[in-house]
């Protein structure tokens, strides 16, 4: 083995200069091009199998309506809460679990608040007393803002609140709304997950 010289280590920067910069106007070009090309090669709506269970979260899950696609870019599936957020055509159907200690009246609230806090959006109605076919308990109602209407519900069980909200335009609400109100139907809290 030879020694290396003090001449031969100063040169080294020198040396390796045009391909570490080349290398790196690879990465930045890969950063920039190259992975928006990629984000947008996968789509974010994915199919989910027909009748079975959708884990929104906490335990909770859901059977999505027929035809329904997850989007992945507003799905977030956690231990202690999760949303799900699932297309029926142009139509958007989401569900969020998170942790609550409140009462039905205090969960209703806030999601109204939520609600009207988004710019032009008004809750329009009462609201109605509902429940799923596993036993939760909760209350539906109405939103509207200029051409595009929606529906909420929420529930709360064992420290848990469940939104549920939906919208769309008039004419694909009405054509959908009953497949997802047969969807709402299904949630359900499986203890122990």
């Amino acid at each position: 083995m030879g020694t290396v010289t003090r001449r031969q280590l100063t040169d080294l920067p020198g040396t390796l200069g045009l391909p570490l910069a080349l290398g790196l106007v690879l990465v930045l070009a890969f950063l920039t091009f190259g992975l928006p090309l990629l984000d947008q090669a996968v789509p974010a709506q994915r199919p989910v199998p027909a009748g079975l269970p959708y884990p929104v979260g906490a335990g909770v899950t859901v059977v999505p309506p027929p035809g329904a696609t997850l989007d992945v870019t507003g799905t977030r599936p956690g231990e202690d809460r999760g949303t799900a957020l699932f297309r029926v055509g142009r139509v958007r159907y989401a569900i969020a679990v998170q942790p609550f200690d409140g009462d039905l009246s205090a969960a209703a609230v806030r999601l109204r608040q939520r609600i009207t806090g988004t710019s032009g959006h008004r809750v329009t109605g009462t609201q109605l007393a509902v429940s799923t076919a596993g036993g939760l308990d909760g209350v539906q109602g109405v939103y509207s803002a200029g051409g595009r209407d929606g529906r909420y519900a929420v529930f709360v069980a064992h420290g848990l609140t469940i939104e549920v909200t939906v919208s769309g335009a008039d004419l694909d609400l009405g054509r959908t709304l009953p497949a997802i109100d047969a969807s709402t139907r299904t949630l359900d809290y499986e203890a122990g997950r």
